[in-house]
């Protein structure tokens, strides 16, 4: 964590505490403050500060006067979400971005640390994705409100370093899930979703499941608590060893586990994880998205930060929460 002079304590505060990324970085602040390190946590609700109303950020960074801000705040959702609501989807998450970031330079925060996605890159580029791939391409039409709102997230932070000398990263994950995922049958992500239908199906004894889309493309995950531990990491790393891994208008890190599966083999995986035993179909009508998304994780890893949730154990992990929880009964 960033010091600050001696007898005084850092102020951070967490945008986003009750999502699931965000949740997962509270839990690890938490511990640490339990731990004894010495820093007040500030967090708020949607109810206690709508992040799109310019004035009430504004209110409440020079009220509290953070000294570091995570931004993990964010309008998400899948393809069924991002289809039915770009507006939504890139007004929020604009809003949220330019408030936060510039009400929080306005408040004197001179370290922030923005959470993106793995989105931001053209829908045609080089697997594994690198990070220099940004901005090389046309990006995927299902989810290109959302990209573009991410993508100014990221210049956002580069373009008050760059003027006003502040620390600004941005942190891009892979495919996120695990405990505090969304279920909701329509707006959910791939895995949550496919949890969902699977326990449901194996519950009511159905002969078959239907996947979304043609069931061959790739995709990364990342469990969320290793998302929260390379967060902080990130945070954490002296500016000079950031800066000499970056450049000033490439500074993003990409965070994933550096593995990826086929739709149909993570059916297969909530298949067997749930006791389902029909037919897994699919329906190629419906659109698949971009056909693989792997991220090339060697910056972070160059770094010193590995994943180290396999794919297996956080969905066991992942289930045990959904089963714990009323999510599934809609």
């Amino acid at each position: 964590m960033p010091s600050l002079p001696i007898n005084s304590t850092l102020r951070l505060f967490l945008a986003g505490h009750r999502g699931m990324v965000g949740s997962a970085i509270l839990r690890r602040l938490q511990a640490r403050k339990a731990a004894g390190e010495p820093f007040d946590l500030l967090t708020r609700t949607h109810a206690e500060l709508d992040l799109t109303d310019q004035a009430a950020v504004r209110d409440f960074m020079q009220t509290e006067r953070p000294d570091v801000v995570i931004l993990a705040a964010a309008r998400v959702g899948g393809i069924h979400a991002n289809n039915t609501y770009p507006a939504d989807f890139i007004y929020e998450n604009l809003m949220i971005e330019c408030n936060v970031i510039h009400q929080a330079f306005a408040a004197g925060v001179t370290r922030l640390l923005a959470l993106g996605s793995s989105c931001i890159y053209p829908r045609a580029v080089p697997q594994p994705m690198r990070e220099d791939a940004l901005l090389t391409g046309v990006l995927e039409p299902t989810n290109e409100p959302y990209a573009i709102a991410k993508i100014a997230g990221i210049k956002l932070c580069e373009s008050y370093n760059r003027q006003h000398g502040t620390d600004y990263r941005s942190v891009m994950p892979t495919n996120l899930y695990g405990p505090g995922d969304n279920f909701h049958p329509e707006n959910s992500h791939v895995l949550p979703a496919l949890i969902r239908r699977f326990h449901e199906a194996a519950l009511s004894g159905a002969e078959e499941v239907t996947l979304w889309g043609s069931g061959l493309p790739r995709r990364e995950f990342l469990h969320v608590d290793d998302m929260a531990d390379a967060s902080l990491f990130v945070l954490d790393l002296p500016k000079n060893i950031y800066d000499a891994k970056t450049q000033p208008m490439l500074s993003h890190i990409n965070v994933g586990s550096g593995t990826d599966v086929t739709i149909m083999e993570l059916a297969r995986m909530v298949a067997d994880m749930t006791g389902f035993s029909g037919r897994i179909l699919t329906d190629p009508s419906k659109p698949d998205g971009t056909m693989r998304k792997l991220m090339d994780v060697s910056r972070l890893r160059t770094l010193g930060w590995t994943a180290r949730i396999d794919l297996q154990q956080g969905l066991e992990d992942t289930y045990r929460w959904f089963l714990s929880t009323a999510q599934y009964r809609g």
